[in-house]
């Protein structure tokens, strides 16, 4: 008898051969962990609507660090949440992120680490601006060039300001660092999968919303072209946030750029499978099915909460 049809399920008899015909494999390397700190010592506050993410001073977040880089942790995003509100303190050479990156970079020389350029958690409206555009991107540049001094090896603009990585960009170049790489977030949704985050970096918006400067959310179109002019202005890699509502931005993105996209696994969603996981509604296998889904669509790295129980899990299979 002729054979009329493939036979698909002997690629999926045991998980040897399905590991023998896996096309998308997670590994270490894949992983940014982003990290919330605050100011004190011994401080470790936890964050109730992210279970299991919590708020670090430098001393808890190092020995946390050290365990992960063991298990082949490339890269952290730091987020500096001051005790109190001011935005200049974002760019103080005393800010929380210019302390920590110093005993970072000291206890883990090779550890890549980005900083959050943005003024959210210090800004007393809890907005991303200081009212106008372009000044917003003055402030920006000064940020980056504060993290830069203190030892970024990326920095990471966040805003969503127009033009604001042409003016980090020429910021850096002027004093010295125009070796920093500029990650851009790019396509940076008005999203409902931030709430959480909001309330870790204790950022919500005082007034209003964000819609006049993060992306509709209806607009794939345009969020390709944010992507191709920010990479224009400077950008060296770019984030798509957040990631599974926007999984054809990131696959349409990776086709046609030649440069890293990122996803954001963000807050929300995070804490919905963490929820369907603790409840029992879903398996924990939900969690790396998620993550494989976000590389799958084309993905170079991703940003994730979920990155210290990934990076445990790829440690604890045998190989």
């Amino acid at each position: 008898m002729h054979e009329l049809f493939a036979r698909f399920r002997d690629r999926r008899v045991d998980e040897a051969t399905r590991s023998k015909h896996r096309e998308t494999v997670l590994t270490a390397s894949d992983f940014i962990w982003p990290v919330f700190l605050i100011e004190g010592q011994g401080q470790k506050v936890a964050i109730p609507s992210m279970p299991g993410v919590c708020r670090v001073s430098i001393d808890i977040v190092l020995p946390e660090l050290k365990d992960l880089v063991s298990k082949g942790l490339m890269s952290v995003l730091l987020f500096g949440i001051p005790h109190s509100k001011g935005i200049e303190q974002a760019w103080s050479n005393s800010s929380i992120i210019a302390q920590a990156l110093p005993h970072i970079k000291a206890a883990f020389p090779t550890l890549i680490v980005i900083t959050d350029v943005c003024l959210c958690s210090y800004s007393l409206d809890g907005h991303c601006h200081v009212g106008e555009n372009d000044a917003t991107c003055e402030v920006l540049a000064k940020i980056a060039v504060s993290h830069a001094l203190a030892g970024a090896d990326v920095v990471a603009p966040s805003d969503m300001m127009d033009g604001r990585v042409l003016y980090i960009k020429n910021a850096l170049h002027a004093s010295g660092y125009s070796h920093i790489p500029i990650m851009s977030y790019a396509a940076k949704f008005a999203s409902a999968y931030y709430g959480p985050f909001r309330d870790a970096a204790d950022c919500a918006p005082q007034t209003g919303d964000r819609k006049t400067y993060q992306m509709d959310p209806a607009n794939g179109i345009e969020a390709l072209a944010e992507i191709e002019a920010d990479i224009a202005q400077g950008a060296t890699s770019v984030i798509v946030k957040p990631a599974l509502a926007y999984l054809d931005i990131i696959s349409i993105a990776s086709q046609r750029v030649r440069v890293p996209v990122i996803g954001y696994n963000v807050s929300g969603e995070y804490a919905m499978l963490t929820w369907a996981v603790s409840t029992g509604v879903l398996a924990e296998s939900v969690i790396e099915e998620t993550l494989l889904g976000i590389k799958r669509a084309g993905a170079n790295k991703i940003v994730s909460y979920f990155t210290p129980w990934i990076l445990h899990r790829l440690a604890s299979v045998k190989i």
